[in-house]
């Protein structure tokens, strides 16, 4: 049985980043929480399993994922690889590395936006990975300390140019930062979070902010860069997947409870998102929770 800890990082106040590289024939760091940001590759990982909040994931040959500083509960597990010899690097750095001032500026908007999207786990494509994967090779064998934070930027800036990197974990799972969204957005998502398990209709929600609802479908996807639909499913299977990680209550119980008024389709629709059957995702990744 797995167990959740909260980890204590290596970085010190002195530190910019930290980071490690290991050869490994295995994973076995447990389900775990820290709040610096974390960027970890993982080179001959076919069939290593990702775990980030509510998302689980089986890993191609290559690895790319940015864990942002929230406290995302996240692993790395063995799954049903075969291959003996792996090579991981892991960077971690902490949320104040870039103060907001920083951020705010126009060279580093991108950088801005991505690290917000980290809050959720964001996981990149091979193409992105292998346009980084010289710097990543020179960032593990640089000496120099001052070298070593310049490859980094680099990295973090090429990364945030990526337009096909894809967020993991669902929205009531993680803890992003969504000052960014504006209060008409935080006030219906907070509507949302707060009325899951019951009937949301648009109609509701555009009320809530004084908009119309076809003016407000088109507004929150502008805004969040998905249709509202998929943000309650979103936020729905995510309460979902807590329960069935964190209760004994039937699947049938769970469905009703968080807003899905028909069993079979919680069933598909919890298939087609996390991969798993509700009763399949529960065998497999139940966590026993133990802060240390």
């Amino acid at each position: 049985m797995s167990i959740f800890l909260h980890e204590i990082t290596p970085l010190s106040d002195k530190d910019c980043f930290y980071i490690v590289e290991r050869h490994k024939s295995e994973f076995h760091f447990p389900l775990h929480s820290h709040p610096e940001f974390e960027l970890n590759f993982i080179e001959n990982g076919k069939g290593v399993r990702r775990v980030v909040g509510d998302s689980v994931e089986e890993i191609g040959s290559y690895e790319l994922t940015l864990i942002g500083g929230g406290e995302l509960e996240h692993t790395w597990e063995q799954g049903d690889r075969a291959e003996s010899d792996m090579r991981e690097i892991t960077i971690q750095f902490s949320p104040d590395l870039f103060s907001h001032d920083l951020l705010k500026k126009s060279q580093f908007s991108s950088i801005q936006q991505m690290l917000e999207k980290a809050g959720h786990g964001l996981t990149f494509s091979l193409k992105t990975i292998m346009k980084v994967y010289p710097l990543l090779d020179t960032l593990a064998a640089e000496n120099d300390s001052f070298e070593q934070f310049l490859t980094f930027l680099r990295i973090l800036y090429d990364l945030s140019l990526a337009d096909d990197s894809r967020v993991l974990s669902s929205s009531s799972m993680a803890h992003a930062n969504r000052d960014v969204e504006g209060r008409r957005v935080q006030m219906v998502k907070q509507y949302i979070n707060d009325h899951y398990a019951e009937d949301l209709r648009l109609e509701t929600l555009a009320s809530l902010v004084g908009m119309s609802p076809s003016a407000f479908s088109r507004f929150f996807r502008q805004r969040t860069g998905r249709t509202l639909m998929d943000y309650i499913i979103d936020v729905r299977l995510g309460y979902a997947a807590r329960l069935l990680l964190d209760t004994t209550e039937s699947v049938s119980d769970i469905c009703y409870a968080c807003g899905f008024n028909n069993l079979s389709n919680f069933n598909r629709t919890f298939k087609a998102h996390r991969g798993y059957a509700p009763r399949d995702f529960r065998a497999m990744f139940k966590k026993k929770r133990v802060l240390v």
